[in-house]
């Protein structure tokens, strides 16, 4: 039982947890998102039912759907996880090259005291 506990609550089962919960919320969000971009589009085009679209007899409206869906789906993950995220990435590595920096420096200090203090 003590392997298991450990198991359960071990920090990246509770995140996997956490996110999973999340990304299904988030989903819901995109979907109803979605189903507004297809109706503004429907409505603009004069289509009642988008999905029910069909060209020669052959339904191609939920294809349509489907890859619109995706594509929404895609830009909404880029611009509001994938590019804040970068952001901060870079922002961090930033910081990091900054404090590389400031080592590189204080060394450089401390090898022109030690030249200096030869010199007396």
């Amino acid at each position: 039982m003590k392997g298991f506990k450990d198991f359960l609550l071990r920090g990246n089962l509770i995140e996997l947890a956490v996110a999973f919960i999340m990304g299904t919320a988030f989903a819901l969000v995109v979907s109803s998102f979605t189903a507004i971009v297809t109706d503004a589009l429907g409505k603009i085009g004069g289509i009642d039912g988008f999905s029910q679209t069909a060209v020669a007899g052959i339904n191609i409206g939920a294809f349509i759907t489907a890859a619109l869906n995706f594509v929404i789906v895609a830009a909404v993950l880029y611009f509001v996880v994938v590019l804040p995220y970068n952001k901060f990435k870079a922002l961090t590595a930033k910081n990091e090259e900054s404090e590389e920096a400031k080592v590189t420096t204080q060394e450089q200090l401390l090898v022109e005291i030690r030249d200096l203090l030869k010199g007396r």
